[in-house]
C-alpha cells in the first residue's frame, strides 16, 4: 500500500462485526484459562498481551502503523520522545560503553546524552556532524555503541547526510540511530538511506494537534548483530529468560524485542491505549498534513528572507540554504514546517518580536497544527552554555517559528506585524 492508504490501515484490519475504528482496550491485564498459556508469554515462547507495560492491542495496532510507514520489522511506542531515545541507547549501551552523537540534536536530548547518561556511566562524545569522515571516525571507540543523529536538527535546521553517517557507522560495526521526529516517513524514510533505528516524538507531527505525549522506536530489522562482537548481549543467553538468545529467538526483530521485554519491561516508561488512540488519529491524517506544513512554510521561509530587520533565516528548502543540496536529496517531498531565523538586534529585539505576535502561539511546543513560536535558547535549550548552544547551531537571538495549517497569508500579516513593532 502507498503512504496515505498505510496511514490509514495500516496496524489495525477489523474482522466481521468488529469496530470500524481501532477500540481503546483501556486495560492494564489480560485473562487466560490455563497457568501454561501464562508460562508461554513469559517465557516468550507464544505472542500475546498480558499486562500493558509490556503490550496491549490499542498500542499495538500504533506500533504496527509506524513500522509500516517507516519500513521497519517492528516498534515500540514509549511515554516520550525522551523515553524514545534514551531505551533506544539503553538496548545498546551500558556501563562503560560509548555512544558518538552528532551535537546539532533537540537541547532535551543533548542533556540526556551529556548529563543524565553520563549518571549511568555511558560517555557521549558530540561531533560535528558536516566535519569530515576521518574527524568523524576518529572519534570512534573499541566500546562505542552507536552513532545518533537527527534527520532535521531541532532548532538549528541542519539536514543529516544519513547515508554518509550510516557508511562510517557501519564501517566500524555500529548502527545508527535517526532522529526523524521533524521529517516524518511522508518527508523521509532513513532506512533506505541506511540508518539502522529511527525514533519520533510522536508527540509532534506524528500526533499533530498537541494532544498527546509520546514516542516510538522503530527497528528496520537490517543490521546484523548475530555477527557483531560489540553487542554480545543479543547472542549470548539472557538469563531473565532463562537463558533465551534475542538473535537465535527473533532474528531481524531481535533489537526492538530486546528494548521491549527487557528494556520497557524494567524502566516501564510505557505509552496507554487512551494516550495511543490519540496518536492514531493524527497518524490518520499525517500524509495530508505534512505538504501543507511545507508549502506553507516555503512561502513564510520567503517572506522572512526578503524583509531588513531578519538577520538570518534557516530552512532548508530555500535556495540560498546551506542545507539545500542535503535537502534535495533527503527531503525531496518538502522541508517540515519548521523555521529558524534571528531578527536584528539580537535577544531583546527578538523578545519584542515574539511578545508582538498575536495570532501566533507562545508556547513549548513544535509541529502542531497551529503556528506557535519559541525562543530556544531561554527555553528548550535554556540549560546549555553559549558554548553549548553554539554546539547545537543556535544564537542567543534565535527564533523557532513552527508553521501551522492556518491560511498561509494570515500567517504572515501576523508575522508583519510583529516586525513593524521592532
Amino acid at each position: 500500500m502507498e503512504l496515505e492508504t498505510l496511514c490509514l490501515h495500516a496496524g489495525y484490519t477489523p474482522k466481521n462485526g468488529e469496530p470500524r475504528v481501532v477500540p481503546i482496550c483501556q486495560s492494564t491485564t489480560f485473562t487466560y484459562s490455563s497457568t501454561k498459556e501464562v508460562a508461554q508469554l513469559f517465557d516468550l515462547e507464544s505472542a500475546g498481551y498480558f499486562y500493558s507495560r509490556i503490550g496491549n492491542p490499542t498500542v499495538d495496532a500504533v506500533e504496527q502503523k509506524i513500522a509500516a510507514l517507516e519500513g521497519g520489522v517492528g516498534a515500540m511506542c514509549t511515554s516520550s520522545g525522551q523515553a524514545a531515545s534514551l531505551i533506544s541507547i539503553l538496548t545498546l549501551a551500558k556501563a562503560g560503553d560509548h555512544v558518538l552523537s552528532t551535537s546539532s540534536i533537540y537541547g532535551g536530548t543533548f542533556n540526556l546524552f551529556a548529563v543524565t547518561l553520563k549518571r549511568f556511566g555511558i560517555e557521549v562524545t558530540f561531533v560535528d556532524q558536516k566535519a569530515s569522515d576521518a574527524e568523524i571516525k576518529a572519534q570512534i571507540r573499541e566500546n562505542t555503541k552507536a552513532v545518533f543523529g537527527e534527520t532535521i536538527a531541532n532548532p538549528s535546521m541542519d539536514v543529516l547526510d544519513i547515508e554518509r553517517i550510516a557508511n562510517i557507522a557501519h564501517e566500524s560495526g555500529l548502527p545508527l540511530i535517526v532522529d526523524n521526529t521533524f521529517a516524518t516517513p511522508v518527508l523521509c524514510r532513513p532506512f533506505e538511506f541506511g540508518a539502522d533505528i529511527v525514533v519520533h516524538s510522536t508527540t509532534k507531527y506524528l500526533d499533530g494537534h498537541a494532544l498527546q505525549i509520546g514516542g516510538v522506536i522503530v527497528d528496520s530489522g537490517k543490521f546484523d548483530w548475530a555477527n557483531n562482537p560489540r553487542f554480545t548481549e543479543f547472542t549470548e543467553p539472557d538469563e531473565s529468560y532463562h537463558g533465551l538468545v534475542y538473535t537465535k529467538a527473533f532474528g531481524k526483530a531481535a533489537y526492538i524485542v530486546k528494548a521491549r521485554v527487557q528494556l520497557m519491561r524494567d524502566l516501564g516508561c510505557c505509552q496507554g491505549p487512551q494516550g495511543a488512540f490519540y496518536i492514531n488519529l493524527g497518524l490518520e491524517t499525517l500524509a495530508l498534513r505534512m505538504p501543507r506544513y511545507c508549502e506553507n512554510a516555503m512561502q513564510v521561509a520567503r517572506f522572512l528572507a526578503s524583509q531588513d530587520k531578519v538577520s538570518e533565516v534557516r530552512y532548508p528548502g530555500l535556495e540560498g540554504s546551506p542545507n539545500f543540496a542535503l535537502a534535495q536529496k533527503y527531503l525531496k517531498n518538502g522541508a517540515s514546517g519548521v523555521i529558524s531565523f534571528e531578527v536584528k538586534g539580537g535577544r531583546e529585539a527578538g523578545a519584542k518580536f515574539i511578545d508582538s505576535l498575536k495570532l501566533t502561539s507562545l508556547q513549548v511546543h513544535v509541529a502542531d497544527i497551529r503556528t506557535c513560536v519559541l525562543h530556544p535558547a531561554s527555553s528548550t535549550h535554556r540549560q546549555l552554555t553559549d558554548e553549548q548552544l553554539v554546539e547545537c547551531g543556535i544564537t542567543p537571538g534565535l527564533i523557532r517559528l513552527s508553521v501551522g495549517l492556518e491560511n498561509v497569508s494570515d500567517i504572515i500579516a501576523d508575522l508583519q506585524t510583529a516586525l513593524n513593532a521592532l
